[in-house]
């Protein structure tokens, strides 16, 4: 309709761009942030997705943090922590901090988040902490949690966002409303969250390091269209836009206005598989899609070579990553000659796309075109990323393009996600395997450094040989922001150090 636009509608049209472009630049203490989908909550405990728990991190806050190099922990809420000699008593010592409402952070707060994520029926992240036995205030500001085994990755679970600190007292009185509207120490506070369209954050004045903060409030502008995102950032509407095209880098690279950030991620982007439907629960057909699919060919197309080929659910860089994995070749013709030999040679799935997200739409018809070539059919569903999760969560696909991005230092986070038959179906692929469930516990308790590497090992040679997912590509996050920005930063994990960042 705009395109109709008679020369009136287009004058009031370029003003209000101009209104809006002016408006950003008197709101200097305003980071704007372009981001491709809405939050879906802010109940930590309830969401699984980036698009939550990167906001997460700036409103709530942890006992224990991962540092800005993604590689230790560091203290959070807690000032300190100890652990008994049998590995079973953690000892937290909680610092003087005050929730964005004026009340107290205190031990009992902290124990009840972490019973909560343990014991709730909502909560995504409940078998991660059934390792927690009892979780009490010793008094008001010390902690003290009893394990029911020793947990090597427990305290690198305890900087996970979504068992951060939250107050007892509001989230009892109103858990809905809270979900809504909450109540954090972080160093920012929710001002107000607009459905579809923006996340406005205030400066909280109560959080316990507010001298360090620059900026006066954040705003997360939900812009689905990739292109229209980059344009916006290109004319100043908002001062950064994050998931960056990769088709858009090299041009973004030579606006002397911006500034193209690209930090070391734990991404993997892999092609989830329904194990559930028809064919797909044998193996040899998910063997055959793994044959008939070109991830180089991917890499090369889709992240213009900023990627590199995956061939594990543990990334590069992370704790115990196997280099050595098994990576099948590219081979159609050997796939389509499993699928035949499996009863599947007239195979059609069905695909779910991210509408809008260029990268995963291009991937979407290289995939089609290249399990083509085994015989395979795939009809393309496009939907709103904020319909896809829940078409997985109900099992509503045979196939899907996602990432991951892990949280926290250890693998068993991932790995119980992914393989441990959790709450999540195994990140909705319904993947059985009871050797490796079995192993992902054993691998949880494991003390022995060496021991527990060569479990981690077993455990991504058992998952490529069964195919559980398809591994794809690995890349950095890629990021854009205005030139008068400074300290933008996400780490590994994914966390944004918005505390830390300037607008000038």
């Amino acid at each position: 309709m705009k395109r109709h636009l008679k020369k009136a509608g287009l004058a009031a049209f370029a003003a209000l761009l101009s209104l809006s472009a002016s408006h950003a630049a008197f709101a200097a203490g305003v980071l704007t942030i372009g981001r491709n989908e809405d939050s879906t909550t802010f109940d930590p405990i309830k969401s699984a997705q980036n698009v939550d728990n990167w906001v997460f991190s700036n409103v709530f806050d942890v006992l224990v943090r991962v540092d800005r190099s993604g590689s230790k922990l560091v203290p959070g809420l807690a000032e300190s922590w100890t652990i008994s000699e049998d590995g079973l008593t953690y000892t937290f010592k909680l610092r003087d901090a005050t929730f964005s409402d004026g009340s107290p952070v205190t031990a009992e707060d902290a124990a009840f988040s972490l019973l909560r994520i343990r014991d709730d029926k909502g909560s995504l992240w409940s078998d991660s902490f059934k390792i927690v036995d009892t979780a009490t205030a010793a008094d008001p500001k010390t902690l003290v949690v009893k394990l029911k085994s020793k947990s090597v990755p427990f305290l690198a679970m305890m900087a996970l966002p979504n068992v951060s600190v939250l107050p007892k007292k509001a989230v009892e009185a109103d858990p809905d409303g809270f979900a809504q509207k909450p109540v954090g120490s972080g160093a920012f506070s929710v001002a107000e969250w607009r459905r579809g369209d923006r996340i406005i954050l205030k400066k909280n004045p109560r959080y316990w390091d507010a001298g360090h903060v620059s900026l006066d409030g954040v705003e997360w502008i939900v812009i689905p269209d990739d292109n229209t995102r980059m344009l916006n950032v290109q004319t100043g509407q908002i001062d950064a836009a994050i998931t960056v095209p990769f088709s858009r880098v090299s041009e973004l690279k030579k606006d002397p206005n911006l500034v193209v950030e690209m930090d070391p991620s734990t991404r993997e982007d892999h092609l989830l598989i329904n194990h559930e439907h028809g064919a797909l629960a044998k193996k040899e057909v998910r063997e055959a899609l793994d044959l008939a699919i070109d991830k180089k060919a991917i890499v090369d197309a889709a992240t213009f070579g900023i990627g590199e080929v995956a061939y594990s659910y543990i990334p590069k860089g992370a704790l115990y990553h196997y280099a050595q994995n098994l990576q099948r070749p590219y081979d159609p013709a050997k796939a389509r000659e499993m699928l035949k030999a499996a009863g599947a040679s007239d195979l059609t799935l069905k695909y779910i796309v991210n509408a809008g997200k260029e990268t995963d739409e291009q991937i979407a018809v290289l995939i089609q075109q290249q399990l083509a070539q085994a015989g395979v059919k795939v009809d393309l569903q496009k939907v709103d990323p904020s319909q896809s999760w829940d078409m997985l969560v109900n099992g509503d696909y045979d196939i899907s393009v996602m990432y991951w991005t892990n949280d926290i230092l250890d693998p068993d986070q991932k790995t119980t996600f992914v393989l441990g038959h959790d709450t999540n179906l195994n990140y909705m692929t319904r993947y059985k395997n009871e050797e490796v469930k079995a192993l992902v516990e054993a691998a949880r308790l494991e003390t022995d450094p060496a021991k527990r590497e060569a479990m981690y090992v077993q455990l991504q040679k058992m998952a490529k040989g069964d195919v559980n997912w398809i591994d794809l590509y690995y890349s950095p996050y890629v990021n854009v922001t205005r030139k008068n920005i400074e300290g933008f930063y996400q780490n590994p994990l994914g966390r944004f150090f918005l505390e830390d960042t300037v607008k000038n």
